[in-house]
């Protein structure tokens, strides 16, 4: 399967001042973009399946941390992420993960 950005509609997560792009999806999992507004702090989650992430640009605070572009992490089903803050500057991330995140 091929997915185009164009064709990939932009709406507003969960957190406010954060927008979500989905890049694609097949078989449950799906691809996403990220860009957060400077200083915002993302609600605390338990993965209901695996996630991935990689950050693309800036810099936020995960767990009291704080990472630089090209930090990646993985995630197993039942963990929880607490502590997200993005930085000054905000941030871009790359997601992929189950679409069952949220339930």
């Amino acid at each position: 399967m091929i997915c185009r950005n164009a064709q990939s509609a932009q709406r507003t997560a969960i957190a406010e001042s954060v927008e979500v792009k989905t890049l694609c999806s097949a078989n449950n999992m799906i691809m996403e973009l990220y860009r957060f507004a400077p200083n915002i702090i993302y609600p605390d989650y338990i993965h209901h399946g695996p996630e991935l992430v990689y950050l693309l640009e800036g810099s936020a605070r995960q767990d009291g941390k704080w990472l630089e572009a090209g930090w990646a992490s993985s995630a197993e089903t039942g963990t929880l992420d607490s502590g997200f803050l993005s930085g000054e500057k905000g941030c871009l991330t790359v997601a992929v993960y189950t679409r069952s995140k949220y339930i």
